[in-house]
């Protein structure tokens, strides 16, 4: 299709720690179903949004079970975002900076996220019909 637009969104808060998050996310939900290509840049503490060690968990002050907490999880999210554009004839290209993966040992992160560098994130902008990015204050 000569007319998909492509974005790169470059995210740099941990999850559960600011809205901007759970917003750069809802983005994303958005462009995955306009069958956008998407190229996220995860900087800092965002690269343990796709973290693949993350679990849900019972909330004993609330006496509440996992299942009933349903606690959000961001790796689950990000690959229900994964296969949302592909459905609609996206794709997302998730790639981690590497320096910030080593610094924070985030280096399990769930299929279809890719290790990379600032250098990765230029190229994308580059390559994008538009680029967002959700700093941190």
């Amino acid at each position: 299709m000569a007319d998909k637009k492509t974005i790169t969104i470059a995210i740099m808060d941990a999850p559960y720690e600011d809205a901007r998050s759970t917003t750069t996310l809802r983005l994303i939900d958005l462009a995955a179903k306009r069958g956008y290509n998407i190229n996220v840049f995860a900087y800092e503490g965002a690269v343990l949004q796709p973290f693949a060690a993350q679990t849900p968990h019972a909330n004993a002050v609330h006496g509440r079970s996992v299942e009933e907490e349903n606690h959000f999880i961001p790796k689950d999210a990000i690959a229900a975002l994964m296969r949302e554009a592909e459905r609609n004839g996206g794709k997302i290209d998730w790639v981690n900076c590497g320096l910030c993966v080593d610094e924070r040992g985030a280096t399990n992160a769930i299929a279809g996220v890719r290790r990379g560098s600032p250098a990765d994130f230029w190229q994308m902008a580059e390559a994008s019909d538009n680029t967002l990015v959700v700093a941190t204050r």
